[in-house]
């Protein structure tokens, strides 16, 4: 069995908490971010913040190259974070089903 990542894992949480996440697929601090995409680290904060300050259309797309992630998941948080990485299951089914039929039934549930 293929083992998932966080980069696999769907998360469609508020926008600050998808930019955060995106930073921490990507190993980065908020001072790196804010590196590589020409603002100051309180900036990165801010956006990080729940009532912080949103990002800019053009510094969210950077967020998203710099993260390599999708930059419709991180604007809107439909679909993945990582393009081409299909979404995985919420549970491992084969871990609890106890044949293939009821395996079946819980992944269409």
């Amino acid at each position: 069995m293929e083992h998932s990542t966080s980069r696999d894992r769907p998360f469609a949480g508020p926008r600050p908490n998808r930019i955060r996440h995106a930073r921490r697929l990507a190993a980065l601090t908020q001072a790196d971010l804010a590196s590589r995409i020409g603002v100051g680290a309180s900036a990165v904060a801010q956006w990080e913040l729940p009532t912080g300050t949103a990002p800019t259309l053009s510094h969210l797309e950077e967020v998203a190259k710099v993260c390599n992630v999708s930059f419709e998941w991180l604007a809107t948080g439909r679909g993945v974070p990582v393009d081409g990485k299909p979404e995985a299951n919420a549970i491992d089914t084969s871990q609890i089903a106890i044949d293939a039929l009821e395996d079946r039934l819980l992944l269409a549930f």
